[in-house]
């Protein structure tokens, strides 16, 4: 169930193309947010970026916990959950040097962690060539202190 599902998103982002437009040339896209947990609920905030050259007509973040995720979640559109630990949910067209749209994720964990470490990056990029991939990718330190913790 889970693989359907991800080939169902990453299809749907623009993986497998009906509706989307052909990547044209280059994209730096870069991903920044917060994230925040209280018990077993984690929420992120993540903002996508494009920095251009050319937009992206659809990209696609990961979220990846480094505790289990609980067997039910309740996913905001264009999110699916990829993996035991993972979800991955589609960003919408990115213009340049625009913040995309601000994706707002709520999960449960299996357990009460003291703390989980969060790492988000751009699982695709619609087609783009990224020639700077150092920020793709973030990680944070999450504690269960309901403090906000940004990256």
């Amino acid at each position: 169930m889970v693989v359907g599902l991800a080939s169902a998103v990453l299809a749907a982002v623009g993986g497998g193309g009906t509706g989307w437009a052909a990547a044209a040339g280059a994209a730096d896209l870069e991903v920044h947010g917060s994230a925040e947990m209280r018990g077993d609920v984690v929420q992120v905030r993540v903002t996508p970026r494009n920095q251009g050259p050319d937009a992206v007509a659809g990209a696609s973040v990961r979220l990846r916990w480094s505790a289990a995720l609980a067997d039910v979640q309740r996913l905001p559109a264009g999110c699916a959950r990829t993996g035991d630990r993972e979800v991955v949910c589609g960003t919408g067209p990115l213009a340049v040097d625009v913040p995309g749209e601000q994706l707002l994720v709520l999960v449960r964990l299996r357990e009460r962690p003291a703390e989980v470490m969060l790492e988000v990056d751009m699982a695709w990029g619609g087609g783009a060539v990224d020639h700077d991939r150092t920020n793709d990718r973030q990680r944070v330190l999450v504690l269960a202190t309901g403090d906000s913790y940004a990256f």
